[in-house]
C-alpha cells in the first residue's frame, strides 16, 4: 500500500508551513495516523510531533503533519520541489 500519495500546495498549506511548521499531504484513505507518521519519517528522515487527518468533501484524505522544531517544514517542502 502506498500511504503517501502527494503533497498539497495550497495557500492555506503555505501559511501553515510558515506559521505552524506543518505540511499537508494527500494520503491513502485506509492509512491511520501512526502509519502516516512512520511513512513520512522514513521517507524524509525527519522527526514528526503530530499528525491530524481530515477527509475532504471530494473524498480524499488529507494529513496535516507537524514537524519537530529541529526540522523546519520549509526544508522538506524544498526537497519536494514545492518551494
Amino acid at each position: 500500500m502506498n500511504i503517501i500519495k502527494y503533497p498539497l500546495s495550497t495557500e492555506k498549506g503555505i501559511r501553515l508551513m510558515e506559521s505552524e511548521n506543518k505540511l499537508l499531504f494527500v494520503v491513502d484513505r485506509k492509512a491511520n495516523k501512526p502509519e502516516i507518521k512512520a511513512a513520512i519519517e522514513k521517507m524524509f528522515n525527519v522527526k514528526i510531533t503530530n499528525v491530524n487527518t481530515l477527509i475532504d468533501p471530494s473524498g480524499k484524505k488529507r494529513a496535516y503533519v507537524t514537524f519537530s522544531e529541529e526540522t523546519p517544514a520549509i526544508d522538506v517542502a524544498t526537497k519536494l520541489g514545492m518551494m
